[in-house]
Order: structure tokens, then C-alpha cells, then sequence
């Protein structure tokens, strides 16, 4: 009999969903993959929605490939997803509708709604996120202000992780690193415990937004077994006693645990659709400066909080390359950075956050109107539209990098990139470059290790968050960039902040 532990991970990300078997030997984890489907928005007449019942029946497929076709033994599963989107369940516990998808244009204006019934520094003091239009906090306005009939009969709202924890093990809970998405949480309250509790909702903010607060459940921390497999999905997918954990179950939180860095010095990019830059720490910092920069606190594993911004990432390339497929031209995201190596570099820069770029549609075109907008040389090639969204990319870091060192007081090096976006070698380098720092990539399925070892850490398999980053450095091979840029690159980011300011 083996003594090798199995583990499967269900990660769905904003373009792709993977069930991964994780396998640990004691000292090394491999991961491969069992399972891959696709994942995207769906429109509806009453707007952009989750396909949530075909993405439950791929999880299902995915429990099924691993159990009785790659004979697993399995001693655990955990489940992550991006984060912000919901579903709200009635009093039977049944889905009242569709989850809507972060880019709907119902939230359009309620920024501005927002800061009409409650102070910009009144919401960012009670929950120390970055404000975005399409935080939970924002849709769930939306719904007030549109008397959505769905928010008269919801009796527990679940993110999206938690949904499918739900129909996994039948426990109606928050898990914290995906509750603190959301900006209806308060990161200055005590954290949740082994045994939960309802602490933590910002109860006073929800209440002056007109959001039902009955609906807010318990809270468990990342680690936290929630049961079994219930009998039916049990039955269905072929295994039985299979305990369903709550790793971190957003998944910035998982690959953030794994990045393969040692000591506290670190800087962090999970690089996907999203690139989210930050920190860790031990608690938030609630402050000025960081209200003022934007930046947010989000929980993570072991105590930690993860101190960073949401940048726009590779959902730029993303758009770019389905608008040509639209228009009958194919290109791998290989062929894509090929074509931006070979165009001419810094010629113009584009603010990746700029809220144009935000839904789905000709990206191109968006990209090309910003410049010309913003005086510059108007990119014509498909190799010069993506380096210029990839130099831009890189750009943004370097903001962000120092707006962290700023207010931590301190250099963060290296960098670590982690996740999909690692396989960009040309936005790795650019981003050394950029930021003047060293680079290291790597593990490309973070997200996958991260959901493992904290499902290892929930069943006392190891000890600690600092243990599974050793695991992770032993396991996974990692590249490093070396910054290359100079005085050019010092002249594009002055251009950059120069646009950043006219641009307000």
C-alpha cells in the first residue's frame, strides 16, 4: 500500500476551470491535471451571467475523472474560484437565479450611489478594500437600488466557492479569504476561528447601504473541513467519506500560499486574467496613504492578510485575441507574444485600469482610441497592440511596487510571479525591467498548490504555511529574470505618470 497522499483541487479561474490531483510523497508534490473545461460569461436578455449549473456538472466530471479513472484514493478536495460573484439561496436553500458576472454593467454608477448614502473614507475604513465597481458590496447596491424581487425572499448569500462547497457537503458558510473580497467585510474584527461565527460583516455599513444583513452566514477560516461528500454527489461520482475542505477558497489566497519565497521581504504578482500585486502581512493597514493609493486588504492563509492591488492583467490580451477570432484570425498566446518581441518597444502606454477596458469587447479598438485620446503614436500592428498592452502591464507594476514600499517603509525584492500568466516570458521580463527588480516565476499552477497544501495543513498532514512553501520550493522548478532596462524605461514611466495624472 502506497503511502503516497492524494489530494484533488477544483480551481476555477475567469477563463478556464482545472480539476488538478495533487500527489505528495512526503517531500515532493506533483500535480497533473484530470480534468479542464472552459469558463465564461453568458448573456442573458436581463444581462452577463455564470453558466453555474454546467460549471457544477464539470466539478462533478472532475470528482468522477479523478476517482474512477486516474484511481485516486483521494483524502481530500478543495474548491476556489476568482472572487466578488454570489448566489443567494431561499429559505429551502434553493439558487434564487443565475449568478451575475462581475462585468454586468448593473453596476454601473453605484460608486457613485454608493459614496451618496455612505462616505468613500467611511466604506474604505470599515473594510479596507480597493474600490471597484464590481465588488460584491456594488452588485448587491445594484440590486436595492433596482428593488430586485431576488433580495426580498434570499436568505443566505454565498460566494461563489462557497455555492459549490455547499451543494459538495450541504454547510451554508463564508470561508474568510473569499468573504474579504467581497467589501462587505470588516478585516479589523477578529478573524474567524475553528468554530466560526457571524463576526467580521460590516453590519453598520450594510445596514446604511439598505442591504439585508440577515443573509450574511458564518465565517470559517481557510483550512476549515466542512463535512463530507454528500451521499448524492458521493453516489454519483463513485467515492464516499470524502472529506470537502474549505482551502483558501479565493484564488488569489491559494497562490499566494504558494509562492516559493522565504523570509518576509517579498513582493507577489498571481498573474492571470487579473494580476494582483501586494505584500503579506500580518494584518491590514487601514490608513490614509493606502485609501489614498487604493490598495486593498484581503485574508489569507495562516493568519496572514494579502496587502495589494488588482491590476487589469492579461484580460487585455484575453479581448484582444478573441476580437480577432471573431474576425476569423486565430492565434495562439504563443504566437501573440512572438509578434509583440518583434515591435518596436515603448512607443505607446496605455493605463490598464482605465475603465473603458473593463468589459468585454473590441479591445483592440479601446486600446488604439486611448492613445490617440492621449496624444501618442497609435499602435497599428496586432504586435504592437499587445506589446503596448504588455509594456503597459509591466508599468503598472513599477506603481505599484513603489506604492508599497512607500507605506511599508521598506524594499520588497524579489518579486514573485506565480499562476498562468507565468508562461508570458516576454511580460516577465518587461516587468523586471520595469521595476528594476529580479524576477522569479513560478510555480505556474500555484493556485493548485496552494488549494493542496492548505487542505494538507487542514488535516494535519503538515504544520504550517512556512512547510508547504518549503514543499513547494522543492517541487516546482522556477525562472528568473534579470532587470535589463535603464534610462528608457525611466523616460516611459515618467510618460506613464504623466498620463496617470491627466487622466485623474
Amino acid at each position: 500500500m502506497s503511502n503516497q497522499l492524494e489530494f484533488l483541487a477544483l480551481d476555477l479561474g475567469a477563463e478556464s476551470g482545472r480539476a488538478v490531483l495533487g500527489q505528495f510523497d512526503g517531500e515532493r508534490l506533483r500535480l497533473s491535471e484530470v480534468h479542464r473545461f472552459p469558463n465564461g460569461p453568458v448573456r442573458l436578455p436581463d444581462g452577463l451571467h455564470w453558466d453555474v449549473l454546467r460549471l457544477w456538472t464539470e466539478i462533478k466530471r472532475g470528482l468522477t475523472l479523478a476517482v474512477q479513472e486516474h484511481r485516486a484514493d483521494l483524502a481530500g478536495v478543495g474548491l476556489d474560484t476568482w472572487g466578488v460573484d454570489f448566489g443567494l439561496l431561499d429559505r429551502d436553500g434553493a439558487l434564487i437565479s443565475n449568478p451575475y458576472h462581475y462585468r454586468d454593467s448593473r453596476t454601473d454608477g453605484m460608486l457613485e450611489e454608493a459614496f451618496r448614502r455612505v462616505p468613500r473614507e467611511e466604506i474604505f475604513e470599515q473594510t479596507g478594500i480597493q474600490f471597484m465597481q464590481l465588488n460584491s458590496l456594488y452588485q448587491l447596491l445594484a440590486m436595492v437600488v433596482g428593488r430586485s424581487p431576488a433580495l426580498d425572499i434570499a436568505e443566505t448569500f454565498l460566494t461563489m466557492p462557497d455555492l459549490f462547497n455547499y451543494w459538495l457537503s450541504g454547510r451554508k458558510v463564508c470561508e474568510f479569504s473569499i468573504a474579504t473580497t467581497t467589501q462587505c467585510y470588516d478585516p479589523r474584527l477578529p478573524p474567524p476561528d475553528e468554530g466560526g461565527g457571524r463576526g467580521g460583516w460590516a453590519i453598520p455599513l450594510l445596514e446604511k447601504m439598505g442591504i439585508p444583513t440577515h443573509i450574511f452566514p458564518e465565517i470559517v477560516p481557510p483550512g476549515t473541513v466542512l463535512g463530507e461528500l454528500l451521499p448524492t454527489v458521493a453516489e454519483e461520482v463513485g467515492v464516499s467519506g470524502l472529506p470537502v475542505i474549505a482551502p483558501a477558497c479565493h484564488d488569489t489566497g491559494c497562490a499566494v500560499a504558494a509562492v516559493p519565497a522565504e523570509g518576509s521581504d517579498f513582493a507577489y504578482i498571481s498573474s492571470g486574467t487579473w494580476s494582483l500585486m501586494g505584500a503579506e502581512l500580518s494584518e491590514p493597514i487601514i490608513n490614509e496613504q493606502s485609501l489614498a493609493f487604493d490598495l486593498t486588504n484581503e485574508g489569507g492563509v495562516g493568519g496572514t492578510f494579502r496587502f495589494l492591488k488588482n491590476i487589469t492583467g492579461l484580460w487585455l490580451v484575453q479581448e484582444c485575441r478573441r476580437t480577432w477570432a471573431r474576425q476569423g484570425e486565430e492565434f495562439s498566446y504563443d504566437d501573440l507574444t512572438q509578434m509583440a518581441a518583434q515591435a518596436t518597444p515603448l512607443q505607446s502606454i496605455v493605463d490598464p485600469d482605465y475603465p473603458e477596458f473593463l468589459k468585454p469587447g473590441d479591445m483592440p479598438a479601446r486600446i488604439r482610441a486611448f492613445c490617440h485620446k492621449t496624444d501618442q503614436p497609435v499602435p497599428q500592428s496586432k504586435g504592437e497592440v499587445i506589446r503596448c498592452a504588455l509594456e503597459s502591464l509591466a508599468l503598472k507594476y513599477r506603481w505599484v511596487l513603489e506604492r508599497l514600499e512607500e507605506i511599508l517603509g521598506r524594499r520588497l525584492e524579489p518579486i514573485h510571479i506565480v499562476g498562468g500568466g507565468t508562461q508570458n516570458w516576454l511580460l516577465n521580463q518587461l516587468a523586471a525591467d520595469a521595476t528594476g527588480r529580479r524576477v522569479v516565476t513560478g510555480p505556474v499552477e500555484a493556485t493548485a498548490a496552494g488549494n493542496v497544501i492548505t487542505q494538507m495543513m487542514a488535516l494535519g498532514h503538515i504544520a504550517s504555511l512556512a512547510e508547504g512553501r518549503r514543499i513547494v520550493r522543492h517541487s516546482f522548478d522556477v525562472v528568473t529574470y534579470e532587470p535589463a532596462g535603464g534610462a528608457e524605461w525611466d523616460g516611459a514611466y515618467g510618460r506613464f505618470l504623466a498620463m496617470m495624472e491627466q487622466l485623474g
